[in-house]
């Protein structure tokens, strides 16, 4: 793939670790990011809207966008199906846009093979038991759901070291903190400021 003026980014966690709240949060604090909303197989849970969280899709529709590669990448997850729109992902950093995306560590690590600038986060619990408590306040599972998380959690950790940056979500403000630092400082690397402000660089006879 090309450079692009926006930078993508890359959370993954197990479930239950709060990626989705510090993504909330962070785009709450910071308009230049931007969420790209995933397809799914599943469906809704609690409060989800299709179009928002997630696009729920059935079995027979996402075998269509594989055979048509519309997909930057897909993956099977606690039994169901995810992936992330090529062209959705293409269109905003060509337009300058800071991508978000969360996915889990096997569609990470695919993105990475094909787009080597991205920036992968993994989000970790501070232990297992905090994990697992957090599964049960969330009260949308049951027992053997929340057994079957803790087990793929262990698989899922195991990748961490192949991300780029890991954060420990156990004061939420302060795990914020570190997610908003990666943001901005990958923003002043070299390569990000010279496609993201390719005109000074120009002026100053940097390219």
């Amino acid at each position: 793939m090309k450079n692009y003026p926006g930078n993508l980014f890359v959370v993954a966690a197990p479930s239950g670790a709060g990626k989705s709240s510090l993504v909330k949060a962070l785009m709450e604090l910071d308009s230049q990011v931007t969420h790209s909303v995933s397809h799914t197989t599943r469906q809704p849970r609690g409060q989800e809207v299709h179009g928002r969280e997630y696009f729920f899709i059935n079995d027979r529709d996402f075998d269509e966008l594989i055979q048509e590669n519309a997909f930057l990448e897909w993956a099977h997850v606690h039994g169901h199906r995810y992936g992330t729109s090529k062209k959705t992902i293409e269109d905003k950093i060509t337009d300058g846009h800071d991508v978000l995306l969360e996915i889990d560590f096997q569609g990470a690590l695919q993105i990475k093979a094909v787009f080597p600038s991205v920036v992968l986060i993994f989000i970790l619990p501070p232990s297992w038991e905090e994990l697992k408590s957090r599964l049960e306040r969330r009260g949308e599972d049951a027992p053997g759901v929340i057994q079957l998380r803790l087990e793929n959690a262990a698989q899922e950790m195991a990748q961490a070291s192949q991300f780029d940056f890991v954060i420990i979500n156990e004061v939420f403000e302060r795990a914020l903190f570190d997610l908003k630092a990666v943001v901005h400082a990958q923003r002043l690397k070299y390569a990000s400021q010279s496609r993201a402000r390719a005109e000074i660089f120009h002026a100053l006879n940097l390219n």
